[in-house]
């Protein structure tokens, strides 16, 4: 199996910018297709960005396209979010997520088999 750990959150202003990593161990990393998620107070978790095991194929929650950019450096076992643009309502506990094997719905956050443990990410206006 593979742990998972996020860094990177904090608290910014509307239109700032914040990287959040996700380091993985464990198992070679390279084998996970990965994704981001996020749940805001008294909401589900939801979609933000998946990313293939090689990197080549991308995927993005509609409100974030243009905004956030999902890459990963399988040489360092991490995967990124680049978010920029930010706005309050990105407010949230941002989670990574891995999956080793195929993915009928990327969006579908049970489908995942490992998390970390989230890094709050908050935006005021």
């Amino acid at each position: 199996q593979v742990q998972l750990a996020e860094s990177g959150g904090g608290s910014v202003q509307a239109g700032g910018s914040l990287r959040l990593s996700c380091a993985a161990s464990g198992r070679a990393f390279r084998g996970y297709q990965m994704a981001w998620f996020r749940q805001a107070p008294g909401k589900e978790r939801e979609f933000v960005a998946q990313i293939s095991q090689g990197g080549t194929l991308t995927f993005y929650e509609d409100s974030v396209k243009g905004r956030f950019s999902i890459s990963r450096d399988n040489t360092k076992d991490t995967g990124y979010l680049q978010m920029n643009s930010l706005k309050p309502e990105d407010t949230a506990v941002y989670y990574c997520a891995a999956k080793n094997g195929y993915l009928s719905n990327y969006r579908d956050p049970h489908q995942y088999d490992y998390w970390g443990q989230g890094t709050q990410v908050t935006v005021s206006s």
